[in-house]
């Protein structure tokens, strides 16, 4: 039996054994669960160092077969597999060991939901005992006052009627307080029992959780020990199988398999020559051919029939009569050996000497030089068949007529591997790839201000890009507006024809635009000299306000801050809304006063701060901070999620941005992080839509914007709204509508338009339209960048509420603004 220690050290002053207890139990399904991604940790080096292995038993098998060593790595392979083989089941122990504790973390997180339902009354009896104090001690102070009032209004004469009100006064004040002392004692006894049974409750959880635990670190240990004495007889196999494999064994097996006889050569006499025989048997002196190292050797025949006559006349595929009759008699028919090669006449040696590329060392006599004679006849004209010679001409229409094999574009260069060339080639122009919305970024100074989105045709198509389903009738289309000044038609003519994304089509034969190339990427990390639109200038948690930095007591509720920030990410395709990509992450953050501190390092056990994140269901995903954040799947549902602080690391964390910058008045946490589910276009607080239209002299350009309150949680004025566009092709001059800013330096159009909500004119939405008069037309479409901001809402609707006791909110703000928000047609 283990001493009841949580029965005996968990009560004190402020009585927050109760909550510590509690959170404690909690901290058990937390250890459990860590202790599973230990194992699998582990499970997944040993698996890897398994696959490695094997790799390497593969790779000695592959060694070289020659020499008297070749054998040895036999048994480097198999040991070698053989170790692969422990680890692997290693691998398969720690599995089955890892369903068990899974296992384990399910009950124990039944159990204490049940827990949990049977220690209600005790937080209710902690809860009365904490608030009766407070009350009592409240009614003490009052009837002390009270009472000390009236004797002092006796002492200094008063009236009896003024001495009569304070003794009223007093009475009350008197029977209050013995109320709440007799509500404290049943509070008390009702606390006390409830918190002994709860303690030794919660006691025995704590053992019944360690010694499962051992039980499962148990297992764990036992299946390395086995692994380990497995591994340790395959190394005691290596040794002996190192030991019997002695020199003599292998130069022996050398011997018998690469051996090439035991006959010696035999002696050889003198034989004198017989001429007689030797003079019956001469035949023609076998030469070898003169030729061009790398040319393929000819035979001639030594044939004179007159079918081969024929052949030779038609050789080459020439007509009959082309090289004209051929006599056979009169020719200069070279002799040949018994291989058919030709013996070349010897004649003319010097001439052959001194054209000859090889030295005379080539010769296969060196005591009789040999002698070469070369004569080429031309062909001699028979019955007027001269003009059937080739000519220079029909030498060229011949070698024109060979075709050589195309090279192709992609050749194979030294030492590439097939793998290699098999790989997509990552094409230089522009594309969006992986679908990542935030690895587009076309105002990368990496991208040439001439590159094109589009792709070619030798580079591997790009993946179609992930759309969300989204019928016609989705989008209501707003009016056009109507009170805004029009150009003269000859200044905004040919682009007006286009049918709108957001109204009601025209009812005429108007075709729509041609598909124009995408956009091309503009060298500019910045929109205009004073609006930039880079991710990096999304608004977050600003100093300028915070929990109010007053002296805080230890008694009082601790003022905290909350902020939401959230950036949405948005890429328009066209007028398509199917095409449209959306991604909208957000950030969450706790600011703490300075006076905080103190309380958290003089109070031993503060209060556990303890939160509510309520709306999640919109969430996809939640990152908590790991360091500072605990939280409890099983209390939560599937619209919120509980979470707690470990109090000690924020009490840290608080301490040491103190001592950085002890003058600050309040410090920001990061305290999570998630991303939202998105809709496609239905998620964007802007919708928008782009054409172009581009001449050589003129490029027209119209931008549609909608207002979607319905992507907000509560709809909020769109501000600081900028659009900019990059325009190339030499712009000389710019008519827009509404004004618009040219910066004549970067080439590039912005917009500034005010507020914009559902009060604006045409309930926020509207139409920008310019045409641009060029110089060194066409110019190409770009891709368009939007900025806003909207404070006091998000996108996702996510909150936050406290629970428990000890802290409260004293702010909570709200915002979301663009990262990246660009559009293309």
């Amino acid at each position: 039996m283990i001493t009841p220690y949580f029965l005996e050290n968990f009560w004190g002053e402020k009585n927050n054994g109760f909550d510590v207890l509690y959170h404690n139990m909690k901290h058990g399904q937390i250890s459990s669960k860590e202790l599973t991604d230990f194992i699998r940790e582990r499970s997944t080096i040993e698996e890897a160092y398994a696959r490695s292995m094997t790799k390497l038993a593969k790779s000695a098998g592959n060694f070289s077969q020659l020499g008297t060593f070749a054998p040895v790595w036999d048994v480097f392979k198999s040991s070698t597999e053989k170790l692969a083989t422990c680890h692997m089941e290693l691998v398969r122990k720690l599995q089955e060991l890892i369903k068990e504790v899974q296992k384990y973390v399910e009950e124990q997180a039944k159990a204490h939901k049940k827990t949990k339902e049977e220690v209600a009354s005790t937080l209710e009896a902690v809860q009365n005992i904490q608030t009766t104090s407070q009350a009592l001690q409240k009614s003490k102070e009052i009837y002390n006052a009270k009472t000390v009032e009236q004797e002092r209004l006796r002492k200094e004469g008063a009236t009896q009627r003024d001495v009569d009100k304070a003794g009223v006064k007093a009475k009350k004040a008197t029977e209050t307080y013995k109320s709440y002392v007799e509500k404290y004692a049943t509070a008390k006894s009702e606390f006390e029992q409830k918190m002994a049974e709860t303690a030794q409750k919660f006691q025995d959880i704590e053992e019944n959780h360690i010694l499962h635990m051992k039980e499962i670190i148990q297992s764990y240990s036992q299946s390395v020990d086995e692994t380990h004495i497995q591994i340790g007889e395959v190394h005691n196999e290596f040794v002996r199988n190192i030991e019997n494999t002695s020199v003599e064994s292998l130069i022996q097996k050398l011997a018998e398999s690469k051996g090439t006889g035991k006959e010696r050569p035999g002696p050889i006499e003198f034989e004198e020559c017989n001429t007689a025989i030797a003079t019956e048997g001469a035949k023609p002196r076998k030469r070898k051919p003169f030729g061009i190292p790398g040319r393929r050797k000819d035979k001639d025949t030594d044939s004179t029939e007159s079918t081969e006559v024929e052949a030779a006349n038609t050789a080459n595929g020439a007509p009959p009569g082309y090289y004209g009759a051929i006599d056979i008699q009169n020719a200069n028919v070279p002799q040949v050996d018994a291989e058919g090669f030709c013996i070349r006449p010897e004649a003319n040696e010097n001439d052959a000497k001194d054209n000859s590329f090889y030295s005379s060392s080539d010769s296969e006599d060196e005591d009789e030089p040999r002698k070469f004679h070369v004569e080429i006849k031309p062909v001699q004209p028979n019955n007027g068949t001269h003009q059937n010679r080739a000519t220079i001409d029909e030498l060229k229409a011949s070698i024109g007529n060979i075709i050589l094999s195309p090279s192709t574009s992609g050749q194979m260069r030294r030492n590439q591997s097939s793998d290699e060339l098999a790989k997509p080639r990552v094409p230089t122009s522009y594309e969006l790839a992986n679908n990542d919305l935030l690895s587009l970024d076309p105002f990368s100074p990496t991208l040439a201000a001439g590159s094109s989105f589009s792709v070619s045709s030798s580079t591997a198509p790009v993946p179609n890009r992930p759309t969300t389903p989204l019928t016609a009738g989705a989008l209501v289309p707003p009016p056009r507006p109507s009170s805004r000044p029009k150009l003269p038609a000859g200044k905004l003519s040919g682009i007006n024809e286009i049918v709108r994304p957001f109204s009601p089509p025209k009812t005429s034969n108007a075709s729509p635009p041609p598909a124009a190339p995408l956009a091309r990427a503009e060298s500019s990390s910045s929109l205009s000299s004073n609006a930039s639109l880079s991710a990096g200038n999304t608004p977050t948690v600003g100093t300028s306000r915070g929990p109010s930095p007053v002296t805080l007591g230890s008694q009082d509720a601790l003022p905290i801050a909350v902020a939401f920030t959230e950036s949405v990410n948005a890429y328009f395709k066209g007028a398509d809304p199917t095409k449209c990509i959306v991604k909208i992450t957000g950030d969450m953050t706790l600011s703490f006063p300075m006076g905080i501190i103190k309380v958290f390092t003089t109070n031993p056990s503060p209060a556990v701060l303890t939160f509510k994140l309520k709306n999640t269901g919109r969430l996809e995903q939640i990152l908590p901070n790991q360091q500072l954040l605990y939280s409890d799947p099983s209390q939560s549902d599937s619209n919120s999620k509980d979470f707690w602080f470990n109090m000690q690391a924020l009490t840290s964390y608080l301490r040491k941005a103190s001592d950085q910058n002890p003058s600050a008045s309040y410090y920001n946490v990061d305290i999570l992080k998630y991303q939202v589910l998105s809709d496609g276009i239905h998620s964007t607080p802007l919708n928008l839509a782009i054409y172009w239209k581009c001449t050589q002299s003129t490029s027209d350009l119209r931008v549609d914007y909608r207002y979607n309150p319905e992507s907000m949680a509560s709809p909020g004025p769109l501000t600081n709204v900028q659009i900019l566009v990059p325009v190339d092709g030499g712009v000389t001059n710019v008519h827009s509508l509404p004004n618009s800013i040219w910066n004549a330096e970067q080439n590039k159009c912005l917009w500034k338009l005010n507020d914009i909500s559902e009060k604006s004119e045409n309930e926020g939405a509207g139409s920008l339209r310019a045409k641009f008069e060029l110089s060194d037309g066409p110019s190409n479409p770009s891709t368009l960048a939007v900025q806003f901001m909207s404070e006091g809402s998000t996108l996702s609707g996510v909150d936050m509420e406290l629970q428990g006791t000890g802290y409260r909110l004293s702010l909570n703000k709200k915002r979301f603004a663009t990262g990246r928000y660009m559009a293309d047609c």
